[in-house]
């Protein structure tokens, strides 16, 4: 299994750091790079994209806060077990949602109208 990575430079596109992240997140939440694939270093990563290095490194930053790779120091970094720790995040944000919107007074059809709004407009 190969990381492939593709990123395009018109003035459509996403931020590069966005589309690296993007690809990388796809690939391991689709088993395309299974948990504990060890992904290039960042410098090594940047050199094959023709991307700054500071580039890739807000990639992997984002991603590690994501909890899609990990990093293990000197021995690398590897796809992590996001699927557990993607669900455990969004667990916590509508248990968060679910109590502002009580406080706030909203009915639970209310509540659920407004957070399917927003996901509909973060998908689109």
């Amino acid at each position: 299994m190969t990381l492939k990575i593709r990123v395009q430079d018109t003035a459509d596109s996403a931020a590069p750091y966005e589309q690296v992240r993007a690809q990388i997140s796809e690939q391991a939440r689709a088993g395309v790079l299974p948990v504990g694939h060890r992904l290039p270093t960042v410098r090594g990563l940047a050199e094959q994209l023709g991307l700054a290095a500071n580039t890739v490194a807000k990639a992997y930053r984002a991603l590690e806060a994501d909890g899609v790779i990990e990093t293990r120091g000197r021995n690398g970094t590897f796809v992590a077990a996001a699927g557990d720790a993607a669900a455990r995040e969004a667990a916590g944000a509508a248990g968060v949602f679910a109590e502002r919107v009580r406080r706030l007074g909203l009915s639970q059809e209310a509540a659920l109208a407004a957070a399917r709004d927003a996901l509909r407009a973060a998908y689109e």
